[in-house]
C-alpha cells in the first residue's frame, strides 16, 4: 500500500501512487474490471458532496454498485474462493461468476452444488450422530490466504450473511450436508481457534443459535456465545484484521441480534456495547472533509495516498457503521457523503483492477446504507442454471 499522510495536503502526485498502488494490488488478488491508462487516474481535486434533496442517490448508488457486479467479471480459472466469496458477501446469489470462460452462474449456487472452486475447501468433520454415522462439516483453513479461508470460521460467516438457512444444502464431492453441519462442526472447534478470532464464528452462531445458546466443544467445556463475546471484547483492534472491523463487525451483528431477542444488556454484552459506541464514535470523528473514513480505522486520523487503501479503509468502516447506527445516525448528511465518496472511487476505476477485499467490502458497505436508507436494490438478472457438481 502507498504511503500514509496525516496532514490534509497530500506531498507527491496521487495519481502515479495510485496507479502503483492498483497495480501491486491486482498482481496479488485483482478483481479486473478492464485495461488501466494514466487518464482513468481519479480527479482527487473534484468535490464529491452530498445530493441537497437526496432524490439522486438511490440512483447513484445503484450505479456505482451495478459497475461492481456488471462490468468486473470474475471467473472460476482466474480467480479463488476468496475474491468469489467476497463478492457474494455484497450480491449473495445474485453475484455471478464465469463457469468456462462465457457463461455466468450464481457463485453461491455453484459451491452450494457441488461444484469446484480453488480454495474452496471442506472435509468431514467431527461424528455428530453416532447412530448413523452422520458427521460435521469443516471448511479447511489457510491462514493468511488469498485464495482459501483465511480466518476461523470465515466462509460459515459469509454463508450466513448471504441469507443461508440452516437446513439449505451444500454438497462435498458424493456428500451431502446441510448448512447446520457447518454450524455443529464450528461450534466444536471453537477451542481448535488458537488465534481465540470468532469474528466470523459469531456471525455464523448468532445467525442460527440464540445469543443465549451454550454447549459442549471437543474439549469437553461449556462454551456460550457470551464468551466469544467477551474473547472478543479483549483483542486490541489496532493489530486485527483490517484495523479491527470485521471484529468489530461480528460482535455489532451478535449484540444487534441479542437486542432483537430481548436479553439483558449485561456481563460481556454491556462490554460489547460500550466498545461498539466508542468504535463508532471514533470512526465518525476520523472522518475526513472528503467523505472518506481514516486509513488508521479506529485507530487515530488519516488519509491515504492511494485509491485503493482508501477504498479498503473507507468500505470496512462504513459496512461496520451500517450495522452500528441508529436509523437517524444512517440518515446523517455526513453518512451521505461517506457513501457517495466510494460510488465516485469505485464510478473512476471503473476500468481499474482493484483488490477484491477492498471492493467487495465497500459494495457491501453501500448495500447495506442504500437498504437501510432506501429500500434493498434489484440485483436479478438472469444467470444460467447450476448443474450439480459441474465446474
Amino acid at each position: 500500500m502507498g504511503k500514509v499522510v496525516e496532514s490534509r495536503g497530500l506531498a507527491w502526485d496521487r495519481a502515479s501512487a495510485w496507479m502503483v498502488a492498483c497495480c501491486v494490488a491486482a498482481a496479488v488478488t485483482g478483481c479486473v474490471g478492464g485495461n488501466a491508462s494514466v487518464d482513468d487516474a481519479p480527479d482527487e481535486s473534484a468535490a464529491i458532496g452530498p445530493d441537497a434533496d437526496g432524490d439522486g442517490i438511490p440512483a447513484r448508488i445503484d450505479g456505482a454498485l451495478d459497475l461492481v457486479l456488471r462490468r468486473r467479471h470474475l471467473s472460476l480459472k482466474e480467480h479463488a474462493a476468496w475474491q468469489i466469496i467476497h463478492g457474494a458477501l455484497a450480491f449473495r446469489r445474485d453475484f455471478p461468476v464465469l463457469l468456462d470462460g462465457e457463461r455466468e452462474v450464481s457463485a453461491l449456487e455453484h459451491v452450494l452444488r457441488g461444484g469446484a472452486m480453488r480454495g474452496w475447501e471442506f472435509e468431514p468433520g467431527d461424528v455428530l450422530d453416532p447412530a448413523t454415522g452422520h458427521r460435521g462439516l469443516r471448511a479447511v483453513l489457510a491462514p493468511g490466504s488469498k485464495s482459501g479461508q483465511g480466518h476461523a470460521d470465515q466462509w460459515l460467516g459469509y454463508l450466513a450473511e448471504c441469507g443461508l438457512e440452516a437446513d439449505d444444502e451444500i454438497r462435498v464431492g458424493d456428500t451431502t450436508y446441510h448448512i447446520s453441519d457447518i454450524v455443529a462442526q464450528a461450534e466444536l472447534d471453537v477451542p481448535r481457534n488458537v488465534d481465540r478470532e470468532y469474528s466470523w464464528t459469531l456471525m455464523g452462531l448468532t445467525s442460527y443459535r440464540p445469543t443465549d445458546h451454550e454447549w459442549v466443544a471437543s474439549d469437553g467445556k461449556q462454551w456460550s456465545i457470551e464468551d466469544l463475546v467477551r474473547i472478543e471484547c479483549e483483542h486490541d483492534l489496532a493489530t486485527s484484521a483490517c484495523g479491527g472491523t470485521h471484529r468489530m463487525y461480528g460482535l455489532t451483528m451478535a449484540f444487534n441480534r441479542h437486542l432483537a431477542q430481548g436479553r439483558p444488556v449485561e456481563g460481556a454484552w454491556a462490554t460489547a456495547s460500550d466498545r461498539i459506541a466508542e468504535s463508532a464514535r471514533r470512526a465518525r470523528e476520523f472522518q475526513n472533509p472528503d467523505g472518506s473514513f481514516s486509513s488508521h480505522y479506529f485507530e487515530r486520523p488519516g488519509m491515504a495516498a492511494d485509491i485503493t487503501q482508501t477504498l479498503g479503509s473507507s468500505g470496512h468502516v462504513f459496512e461496520f457503521l451500517m450495522m452500528a447506527m441508529t436509523d437517524e445516525e444512517v440518515r446523517d448528511p455526513k453518512m451521505e457523503q461517506a457513501a457517495l465518496r466510494i460510488c465516485g472511487i469505485l464510478e473512476r476505476t471503473r476500468d481499474l483492477p482493484l483488490e477484491c477485499g477492498a471492493l467487495y467490502h465497500a459494495a457491501h458497505g453501500l448495500v447495506l446504507y442504500r437498504t437501510r436508507r432506501f429500500g434493498a436494490p434489484d440485483f436479478s438478472h438472469p444467470i444460467a442454471s447450476v448443474p450439480d457438481g459441474k465446474g
